[in-house]
């Protein structure tokens, strides 16, 4: 998993010990993600499968891309589709998506990198892994996760922030047995790269086999957490939980999760995805790439879409890549 990972965690800032004071979250509810496909045929788990709106806000949907080692000729990505009423994020965790949209933002999205994109009022986007991913074949896997915008913001001008690797904030567990990424929100003071228009917080943390994390969590954030690869606990009850799993917690101050002392052979690390934010509170009508308040609001959607209001396919467009069925015929014609 090459996503960023230093050789040497000892270094790092050391989230501190939770207090002696500090209220458990207890786990909720755990749910199993059912497998599916999406864009032009790529799997998925769906994460939020099983979850009320309500008790997810504010997010709306998850999806984890892959796990999958593609052959030659078979990456696959999304067509050109539009987005209103909300913003999505996609984690790359292994291997390379291109990105482009009507707004002007585009670029590569790799190993540790994530593209925040604000849809706002309409944008028209595409996701695609590029030329040589798609000749060569290779490991794709990687999350998109789709965060609700207040009624205020659902029309506000759309927008693009690439954050790179580099940029996401590393800790520790205080014994540094964990390594937590911190993409977006606050932990222990230490501030991710991404800004929201809805306060939320998500982070990657990787513990070694047997390692204890506490993790300290806004008390006004719901807490969900979201495994990656292998297997552990979750609370003081002890959850066992396993890849493709999702944690609800109730309310407190702090969740801990452990790692089993054996993974399997897949993973080195227990992998999980730890996500939160303010709820919203407003109600939500979601139709396919649209997310807005009333059916009033989808429709108009749908309508201003159909009449190219929320953007045109730029003219130097990105289009996903269809390797020449016959290469010998391509490499005599040099098509």
């Amino acid at each position: 998993m090459p996503t960023v990972t230093p050789d040497d965690w000892s270094g790092l800032p050391r989230i501190p010990r939770r207090a002696d004071a500090a209220t458990e979250r207890q786990v909720v509810s755990v749910t199993t993600a059912p497998s599916g496909f999406e864009g032009e045929g790529f799997p998925v788990r769906r994460a939020f499968a099983g979850m009320s709106l309500a008790d997810l806000d504010p997010f709306v949907h998850m999806d984890q891309m892959g796990e999958v080692d593609y052959a030659p000729g078979e990456p696959k990505g999304t067509p050109w589709h539009p987005h209103r009423g909300f913003e999505t994020v996609t984690y790359m965790i292994d291997g390379t998506f291109a990105h482009q949209d009507s707004n002007g933002g585009g670029g590569l999205i790799t190993n540790g990198a994530t593209q925040w994109m604000t849809a706002g009022g309409g944008i028209l986007h595409i996701e695609t892994p590029p030329e040589d991913l798609v000749v060569s074949g290779g490991l794709f896997h990687g999350i998109q996760l789709w965060v609700n915008l207040p009624a205020k913001d659902k029309m506000v001008p759309p927008a693009y922030q690439p954050l790179e690797a580099e940029q996401v904030v590393l800790l520790t567990s205080d014994d540094g047995a964990a390594l937590v990424r911190v993409i977006a929100g606050d932990l222990a003071g230490h501030q991710g790269p991404g800004s929201t228009h809805t306060p939320m917080a998500l982070m990657h943390a990787s513990l070694s086999p047997g390692a204890l994390l506490d993790l300290p969590w806004n008390r006004s954030f719901n807490a969900l957490i979201y495994v990656l690869a292998g297997s552990g606990q979750v609370g003081s009850q002890e959850r066992p939980v396993h890849r493709g799993q999702l944690v609800a917690f109730g309310p407190g101050d702090w969740m801990g999760i452990r790692a089993d002392d054996h993974q399997d052979s897949s993973t080195v690390h227990f992998e999980a995805l730890i996500l939160g934010g303010q709820a919203i509170r407003e109600p939500v009508t979601h139709y396919g790439p649209f997310v807005m308040n009333t059916r009033d609001e989808i429709m108009q959607a749908l309508e201003d879409f159909q009449a190219g209001r929320l953007g045109t396919i730029p003219p130097n467009a990105l289009m996903p890549h269809v390797p020449d069925p016959n290469p010998v015929r391509a490499e005599r014609t040099g098509i």
